[in-house]
């Protein structure tokens, strides 16, 4: 039978999601508590890779497994055998035509960015940091630039997998929360996929657009330019949030719930 999993996660301690040699991301993990839980090896499939540092509020995989357990006993009994900052949110069954990353129809992410004279300290690795005013009008009418079909081969890392650089933005949001001497604001993306990278290259741009280094005209260049090199430093992934993929909902499966709207 085909198990899909809804997983939370911080990337502070990680080298991202994709196992690697070392064993310290977030996939070892996962398959290292899975397997000691089931008693067998089991190996899982994501909904989206992420970048070390980059956290995860509803990250899907999927496994096959022989094994008949609750779902609530899948839940448990793998959280039993995760570090504190990981942890299974659901179990589902679903059927074999279902995959995590094929089954999905758009991504969404957010990052929280903190604008502010002093950097963070309790919030390291939890928001990004400016320390320059930003312009949110300017970054909104920057931001109507990415939407819709384009390629986006200017906010592509060189080491991107991806067979095409044309990809599908659903939505920008770009709000803000005032506090005292400080704002923090909250930037959401839904698009059908993202290339390697491609999130936190629009974040630079869109924060060099922010803090007046360029006007909200010169994103629709770095677009039409397809090269790296005309767009603005990689954005660091302290901030960084995997909200989920999106589904159709004839797959019933949990989507982002009002409980992470604690995020700034």
């Amino acid at each position: 039978m085909r198990i899909a999993l809804g997983i939370s996660y911080s990337g502070s301690a990680y080298e991202g999601w994709q196992s690697q040699l070392s064993g310290k991301t977030v996939q070892d993990r996962l398959e290292m508590a899975l397997s000691r839980f089931a008693v067998q090896p089991i190996r899982v499939m994501c909904a989206g890779r992420t970048d070390a540092g980059v956290h995860a509020l509803m990250q899907v995989v999927h496994f096959d497994t022989l094994l008949q357990r609750e779902t609530s006993s899948w839940v448990r009994g793998t959280n039993a055998f995760l570090p504190a900052d990981i942890a299974v949110q659901w179990a589902q069954p679903v059927p074999d035509e279902f995959h995590s990353r094929a089954s999905a129809i758009a991504r969404r992410y957010a990052y929280v960015v903190l604008e502010s004279p002093v950097r963070p300290s309790v919030e390291a690795g939890r928001v990004g940091w400016v320390y320059r005013p930003l312009d949110g009008q300017a970054m909104r009418q920057a931001a109507l630039h990415l939407m819709g079909e384009h390629d986006f081969s200017s906010f592509r890392a060189a080491q991107c997998q991806a067979r095409s650089p044309v990809k599908t933005m659903n939505r920008i949001e770009i709000s803000q929360r005032a506090g005292p001497g400080s704002r923090y604001w909250r930037f959401e993306f839904e698009a059908n996929a993202f290339l390697h990278h491609m999130i936190r290259n629009i974040m630079g741009c869109l924060l060099a657009v922010g803090q007046g280094n360029q006007s909200p005209q010169w994103l629709a260049e770095v677009v039409a330019a397809r090269r790296r090199d005309a767009a603005a430093p990689t954005f660091s992934p302290d901030g960084l949030y995997f909200l989920g993929p999106v589904y159709e909902e004839r797959h019933g499966l949990p989507s982002r719930t009002a409980a992470y709207d604690w995020l700034p």
